[in-house]
């Protein structure tokens, strides 16, 4: 599972994920950002092309090496500033309320701890700054839902510990943040991948 992990995965989810399929759904989800901005599970760069040029800075979040790589020619031609940082103890290297914005694009449903991982961004937002997030997920239908549960150990076999029962909205919440906007919908597709949830939350000011 080492190559796989490492070599297979981070080019099978850049290719699949940086199709024409999802670039309506990255244009809306990173409308609205500016300033410095964290953008967690960067991957290969996918969202750079879709950001306002109000974003100045990037701090991007992809602990695979690969995905790193593949972003160079992304990052290349983005107007706003790329770092990479590492994380440590589940703790970003960064100060508490230094950050405009987040940015997180089907990160949740892979992440070990997405508690700590939302707990980490609404410590690094300043308050009133907002997590932008497009998630898929636990659709609402016992149907789908069933079939979601039945292929959820496949799943986070095959894409790298992704999974498919996990619900976006309700992690955000949990985390402190205050949902602002939101919208939940198949997305078309597969059902049991394709429930996308699209929305802003905010960290509370005070």
């Amino acid at each position: 599972m080492g190559f796989y992990a490492d070599q297979v995965v981070p080019r099978a989810v850049g290719l699949v994920c940086g199709t024409h399929y999802f670039r309506p759904w990255r244009q809306r989800v990173c409308e609205g950002l500016s300033g410095d901005i964290v953008e967690i599970g960067f991957g290969s760069g996918a969202n750079l092309a879709f950001l306002p040029a109000s974003v100045r800075r990037v701090v991007a979040v992809e602990p695979a090496l690969v995905a790193r790589r593949l972003a160079g020619s992304a990052a290349s031609r983005s107007a706003a500033a790329i770092s990479f940082v590492e994380v440590e103890g589940g703790r970003l290297p960064l100060e508490d309320d230094s950050l405009d914005g987040a940015l997180c694009t089907f990160t949740l449903c892979t992440v070990q701890r997405p508690d700590i991982v939302l707990g980490e961004i609404r410590r690094v937002l300043k308050p009133g700054g907002a997590l932008h997030f497009l998630e898929h997920g636990l659709a609402p239908d016992a149907r789908t839902a069933k079939w979601q549960r039945r292929l959820n150990g496949w799943e986070q076999r095959l894409a790298g510990g992704c999974q498919l029962t996990r619900d976006a909205a309700t992690l955000v919440r949990d985390a402190g943040l205050e949902i602002e906007a939101m919208e939940q919908r198949y997305a078309g597709g597969p059902r049991p991948w394709t429930y996308f949830t699209l929305g802003v939350a905010r960290k509370p000011r005070g």
